[in-house]
């Protein structure tokens, strides 16, 4: 007969696997994917290194699981940021905004997020990642459209272009910011990326005045 875990030692794996993305979670901060090796999270979680293999075959893997944690947080930033906008302008400023706002307070994060070298698995879940952060933009683009806010074009080739010139933009300030140093000041980048979004997408912005 197969073994089947009772509800405790069920839930003690649970716990020591949640245990265990949150000590990724924290590593990637500070180290980005090179000091995510499994002993490294193994002693940062306070198991085993052996114990890791019950819940990731491998670095990958965790990698993945780990991508996936840190984006869906900060996916969902920006949905409660454009949540507290009415007005298409507003809204899709806010996407920007948020992404890049956050991205320059956790640099070390973003950088690892963005542009680490990593697994090609890595690799495959930033396509995902911006695709994700397209359609958002594009839906908000899409609506100020319906509401004749803009010059008609894609929302999404549009979106796309837009996400990659930000991330593109992040590139060097997050790339200059020495290993746990502080972070360029969002003060003076944000507001130019949402300057040049607005633009981009033909809607004049109060610096043009």
């Amino acid at each position: 007969m197969a073994y089947r875990r009772t509800p405790a030692v069920q839930a003690r794996l649970d716990a020591q696997r949640e245990a265990v993305l949150q000590a990724a979670v924290g590593l990637l901060a500070e180290r980005g994917y090179g000091g995510c090796s499994m002993a490294a999270v193994a002693e940062r979680a306070g198991i085993a290194t052996g114990s890791m293999y019950g819940h990731f075959a491998n670095k990958a893997e965790l990698s993945v699981e780990l991508f996936r944690r840190v984006v869906t947080r900060e996916v969902a930033a920006v949905h409660e940021a454009v949540a507290r906008h009415d007005t298409p302008r507003d809204r899709i400023a806010a996407v920007v905004e948020t992404f890049a706002a956050r991205a320059l307070r956790a640099p070390r994060l973003a950088h690892a997020l963005l542009v680490e070298p990593a697994d090609t698995v890595v690799d495959a879940e930033r396509l995902v990642f911006r695709r994700t952060f397209r359609d958002v933009l594009a839906a908000e683009i899409a609506t100020a459209l319906a509401a004749g806010r803009l010059p008609p074009q894609d929302p999404q080739l549009t979106a796309a272009a837009i996400v990659g010139a930000t991330a593109e933009a992040l590139t060097g300030p997050l790339a200059a910011v020495p290993p746990n140093g502080p972070g360029a000041a969002p003060d003076a980048v944000v507001p130019a990326l949402v300057s040049f979004t607005l633009r981009a997408l033909g809607e004049r912005d109060d610096s043009d005045a």
